[in-house]
């Protein structure tokens, strides 16, 4: 029998962050639905929206031809798509706290413009939106998620993978990213992965190149985690590791116990949420939700 896509177990790199973090949070953020709406839920907040923001802004100018690629001024685009996030559908409780986490974005698309870098230069494309694979046939799971930006090294008809950071704090060393992205690059088009870096859109004016782990060791490494993650949604098993809960769970428990505000449905279907105050700190929840 063929292997079924819609019967698999789909992980990403963002989904098994957050079963890393609490296995709570994972089936809060990417299983449970809410029984009103059928919908799943999100909670947002500053950091959240301007890091969508200027990924927005930054990720569409891959599709556009190099000479053209400026032709249209980055801050009107990001002035255009901030309306999408302002006020508390972005998660901003006063116009103070909204205006500051403005001007950090803009004060990143303005180091883009000054140093464009690889944005100005080649860049390759993939054919689908959500680039996926089957992680292993065997266990029905599949891996996922979205890239920011292929450099296209035309010298040596190869990629760097670059992912956009707008938060003000490094990636871990052990992190799972980068071994993911080199694993969808690598199965997903043709060309050679020579490289891989981050971009400190706020700490500095080009990415920062770290180094490829071994291709088979990134894949048992993500298998790993994503066999975890298929045993838990089989038992429906998903308990946090702190007894009173943690960080990751508890602004999610605020919504189920209806202390929460609703302030939207977003693209991906879900119910966006806001609470009190603004949860997500600078180092937890700056990527976009795949």
């Amino acid at each position: 029998m063929p292997a079924d896509k819609f019967s698999a177990v789909w992980v990403s790199y963002s989904s098994m962050s957050d079963f890393l973090k609490c296995p709570r949070s994972y089936f809060l953020k990417n299983v449970y639905r809410d029984p009103n709406t059928g919908h799943k839920i999100q909670l947002t907040g500053p950091a959240l929206s301007l890091g969508q923001t200027v990924h927005e802004v930054l990720e569409g100018l891959s599709i556009i031809p190099t000479d053209k690629r400026f032709s249209e001024p980055l801050l009107d685009k990001y002035e255009l798509l901030w309306k999408k996030v302002t006020g508390k559908k972005g998660g901003f409780l006063t116009p103070e706290i909204e205006d500051l986490y403005k001007k950090r974005g803009e004060t990143m698309i303005k180091r883009v413009i000054a140093h464009p870098g690889p944005l100005a230069r080649l860049a390759v494309k993939m054919k689908e939106d959500l680039p996926q694979f089957w992680l292993s046939e065997e266990d029905n799971i599949m891996l996922c998620g979205k890239i920011d930006w292929l450099e296209y090294l035309k010298d040596r008809d190869a990629v760097n993978i670059i992912d956009f950071k707008t938060g003000k704090n490094q990636e871990d060393a052990d992190s799972l990213q980068l071994s993911i992205y080199y694993l969808l690059v690598h199965n997903c088009q043709k060309r050679n992965v020579e490289k891989a870096s981050y971009w400190y859109l706020e700490l500095s004016d080009e990415p920062i190149e770290y180094a490829l782990p071994e291709l088979d060791d990134a894949k048992d490494r993500i298998l790993e985690v994503a066999r975890q993650i298929k045993v838990a949604r089989a038992l429906e098993r998903f308990k946090c590791p702190q007894v009173t809960g943690c960080s990751a769970c508890k602004p999610f428990e605020k919504i189920l116990r209806g202390e929460a505000e609703l302030v939207g449905v977003n693209g991906y279907n879900q119910d966006v949420y806001i609470i009190d105050r603004d949860y997500f700190d600078e180092g937890g929840a700056e990527s976009i939700i795949l």
